[in-house]
């Protein structure tokens, strides 16, 4: 059991996928990545029958040998150690080790390879891990819609991993609050709204002092909460006084706030949030930014649920171009889960979507299965 360590209570939560798979005492495989446990009781019972995960050592070696063999590497695989590296990397910035610009930089460009290389899968993860996400994992899901965006507006490699970098460190000076401003069902207090309106410049002057030296990048951050109106901070600047890139950074944590559930609220359906900020932005004269985002997702953007003409719920897993995207139904009309996913064409009249749901607890979902990677 080597490649094994033992969860220890705290570690999983009732309602959210699982981030890896899990495993019984004996190293067996005991439930796939992005398995929801229902209750309390059931999660109890998992303790007591032993639950383990590969060590993150371990799952980065597994799958640098899938890339050796020239096999796709699965991003929902790919999520656990790119949250560690996160931490690690934003850690390396507080702490002003000399190499945090170039372990931010690494990691951008992992997470733009991995965009470029399955961008449905990628847009999935967002869509089925922002249930109740943690700072670092919201600062991931920031990267990976800006790497969608990036690569739809044609930006050469270097700029989209400048812009990842961007969005992986732009709210640094804000990562010792997120957690609990999410949380809070009370109204910001003014030193709050203080931090919040001075994070940008904050964070700009973390990275300085952490030898990040890229106005670019820098630039990105600072702008990212401008708005085109001239009403946004720390500058009021308007028009083409921002950068694309700061643009697509702003749509990317305004879309991942409202898609994620807080304390003082349920999550908004994908394309609720979709019309909102589309309407917030329709006097915006430059529209690009955010038709790259919602043309790359599409109307029903992978890992969303729809229910369907029979009255199943399924998960959408691929767009198809110029017509509906491919799915799989999860959920029987009866409310039963499937064990697996059955395909359904929605090009067939029966199996037309109805529209988006977000129910209150997530279907457990085979990540690997349904995206058509090797099962653990």
């Amino acid at each position: 059991m080597a490649d094994f360590k033992k969860l220890i209570p705290g570690a999983l939560y009732v309602g959210k996928p699982l981030p890896w798979p899990v495993y019984d005492e004996q190293g067996g495989f005991l439930l796939s990545q992005g398995h929801v446990i229902q209750s309390e009781y059931q999660l109890e019972l998992l303790y007591k029958r032993g639950m383990f995960q590969k060590t993150l050592q371990s799952a980065r070696a597994h799958n640098s040998e899938e890339r050796q063999e020239g096999r796709r590497v699965s991003p929902f695989a790919e999520y656990a150690p790119l949250l560690e590296d996160l931490e690690a990397g934003l850690h390396s910035v507080l702490v002003k080790d000399p190499r945090a610009s170039q372990k931010i930089l690494i990691l951008a460009k992992r997470i733009a390879d991995m965009c470029a290389s399955d961008p449905d899968a990628c847009i999935a993860l967002v869509h089925i891990y922002s249930v109740e996400p943690t700072a670092y994992e919201q600062v991931l899901f920031y990267a990976i819609l800006c790497c969608i965006i990036g690569q739809r507006l044609n930006f050469i490699e270097k700029r989209t991993i400048l812009l990842a970098a961007a969005a992986l460190s732009a709210n640094i000076a804000l990562l010792p609050h997120q957690d609990k401003l999410n949380n809070s069902k009370l109204a910001l207090t003014e030193a709050q709204r203080a931090i919040i309106n001075k994070h940008p410049l904050l964070s700009v002057a973390a990275l300085q002092t952490a030898g990040v030296e890229q106005p670019r990048y820098l630039r990105i951050i600072e702008q990212h909460h401008e708005v085109f109106n001239g009403t946004g901070y720390p500058n009021g600047l308007n028009g083409d006084e921002i950068l694309p890139e700061a643009k697509a950074l702003a749509l990317a944590e305004r879309y991942t706030a409202m898609v994620t559930r807080r304390a003082y609220r349920d999550r908004y359906c994908c394309d609720q949030a979709r019309l909102e900020i589309l309407q917030a932005y329709a006097e915006d004269p430059d529209q690009s930014v955010y038709n790259a985002l919602f043309d790359g997702m599409g109307d029903f953007p992978p890992g969303s649920l729809v229910t369907i003409q029979t009255g199943e719920t399924a998960v959408i897993t691929r767009q198809r171009k110029g017509a509906p995207p491919f799915m799989q139904a999860v959920v029987s009309a009866k409310g039963n889960a499937y064990m697996g996913g059955l395909k359904r064409d929605s090009l067939e009249a029966e199996f037309t979507i109805v529209g988006v749901v977000v129910p209150k607890v997530l279907p457990t979902l085979n990540l690997d299965e349904l995206w058509s990677y090797n099962q653990a």
